[in-house]
């Protein structure tokens, strides 16, 4: 097999994406962290769970959304827990799964901390981008994510929120 080596258009766009990635997690991550001592996942659970019927998700499909595996998932769903940000509960249509509830205490956290995560984000992306560069930006990782799930490339174990480590039950 012949390895198919990046242009070096391709790997200056690589280099500089890995860069502003890797800068803007960073950022976020700082401000929540001074501000909540909380990482951005943890943020992130918080607002992909505000945004559900009822404050509520099975673990399984929290995992999907954040793109992650459903052991890290269950990692930071027992903080946020032991914090009282959420709670669990047993999945009433399927007995091996579990699902994340938003607790009002973690609805408050979640208000006090939106506005400061919004306005990195602004500052650290948008309004350094023209509305254009806004639109490419969306429709670009739009088709990166349609890539990994829908052309057949990636198996479904090789998506992250499929995978199992060896100590992961079925519970998550």
């Amino acid at each position: 097999m012949t390895t198919r080596w990046l242009t070096p258009e391709e790997q200056r766009a690589w280099r500089a994406y890995v860069a502003g990635y890797l800068l803007l997690e960073d950022a976020i991550d700082r401000q929540l962290q001074q501000e909540a001592g909380m990482p951005h996942l943890y943020y992130s659970i918080l607002a992909n769970l505000s945004e559900s019927p009822e404050r509520r998700l099975r673990m399984t499909d929290l995992a999907e959304s954040l793109k992650i595996t459903r052991s890290r998932l269950t990692y930071a769903v027992t903080r946020l827990e032991k914090d009282g940000l959420l709670r669990r509960e047993d999945c009433r249509w399927d007995k091996r799964g579990s699902v994340a509830v938003l607790t009002e205490e973690g609805m408050a956290a979640l208000e006090r901390l939106a506005p400061g995560h919004v306005e990195t984000v602004r500052t650290g992306l948008f309004d350094r981008l023209t509305p254009e560069q806004v639109r490419q930006l969306e429709e670009i990782f739009t088709q990166v994510v349609a890539g990994f799930q829908e052309d057949g490339e990636a198996l479904p174990e090789e998506l992250p929120w499929r995978r199992r480590s060896s100590g992961c039950s079925g519970s998550s």
